[in-house]
């Protein structure tokens, strides 16, 4: 097994002051991670405070189960089981929910998970490896169209006709087994790429955001997240590429708009029901010494709203 590099929380500080934590209050990080955002959480919490974490990928559990807090719950399980779980705990609101996106540094440094293309491994990239289809096993049967579908879809790859084709072809002589055979398959296929990119990037991107069903699972847990907000309460979300932002974004943005009315309808505006949630500040960014220090950072920004009082 391949040891990884400490995992480097990007934007530590900021999202957790943006949920403006109380010390009684009860919060939901749904990305545990390596539990850098936790810990601080944790330290911002008084005795009756409470925190609940979520990860489906069994590494980031065990490492949650070295936190010996009784004011802290690990769950393992995506975080679109954020309603079931959180009810099954005996809650009823929360006090700010709390999600870093994307892949951990662990994920993508363990050569054994399949999430890069900078080592030969079994093409696995599951976050959670106790469920679900292997990347290897779509690729040996989804259809052409399909595979071009994703890779368009979720790597923005514009060569994804010529990848999909070169993937068929190759599979119809042996399995894609392993990471390098898939990075060769793409790298044939795709003969110009951005300076400084791998030609297999978008591609790799595209299967794992597909494989691990990352952009369906943040549409439909934002708004389970905001309706667990009590009023007053926050979420602060980092997303690390446009698929993501664009989510948070405009759930973000349709949120925070009070009812549209015809123009000149005699209605006072005390009347007109009110947004369910503010914006709050501009999108936050990582600093250049973050960028310095972590270069995986310098994608990230960071999301913040409110709940209001509005029904």
């Amino acid at each position: 097994m391949t040891t990884a590099p400490a995992h480097i929380t990007v934007l530590l500080e900021e999202a957790v002051a943006a949920l403006r934590v109380r010390p009684d209050g009860t919060y939901v990080d749904c990305t545990y991670g390596r539990g850098g955002h936790s810990r601080l959480l944790l330290s911002q919490l008084g005795p009756a405070g409470r925190l609940i974490a979520f990860d489906r990928d069994p590494q980031a559990i065990a490492n949650a189960a070295t936190i010996n807090d009784p004011r802290f719950t690990a769950v393992h399980a995506p975080f679109s089981e954020l309603n079931e779980r959180l009810s099954a705990l005996g809650l009823s609101k929360v006090d700010g929910v709390l999600m870093d996106l994307g892949v951990s540094s662990p994920q993508i440094d363990e050569a054994e998970r399949g999430f890069s293309f900078r080592f030969d491994a079994p093409l696995d990239m599951r976050m959670d490896t106790t469920r679900g289809m292997t990347a290897a096993e779509w690729l040996a049967t989804a259809t052409r169209e399909h595979i071009a579908e994703v890779i368009k879809d979720y790597g923005e790859e514009r060569f994804a006709g010529k990848v999909a084709t070169a993937i068929v072809a190759a599979r119809g002589e042996h399995p894609i087994a392993t990471t390098r055979q898939l990075a060769q398959i793409v790298a044939k296929a795709v003969r110009t790429r951005e300076p400084g990119q791998d030609p297999a990037t978008r591609t790799f991107q595209a299967i794992r955001i597909f494989i691990n069903r990352e952009l369906e699972e943040l549409a439909l847990t934002l708004p389970v997240a905001f309706d667990w907000l009590a009023t007053g309460g926050r979420l602060s979300v980092i997303s690390f590429h446009s698929l993501e932002d664009r989510i948070v974004k405009r759930f973000m943005a349709d949120a925070a708009e009070a009812d549209k009315l015809p123009k000149k309808l005699p209605v006072r505006a005390a009347d007109i029901a009110q947004p369910r949630l503010n914006v709050i500040g501009k999108p936050v960014r990582p600093s250049a010494a973050e960028v310095s220090a972590n270069p995986r950072s310098r994608s990230a920004i960071l999301r913040v709203a409110e709940r209001t009082g509005a029904a």
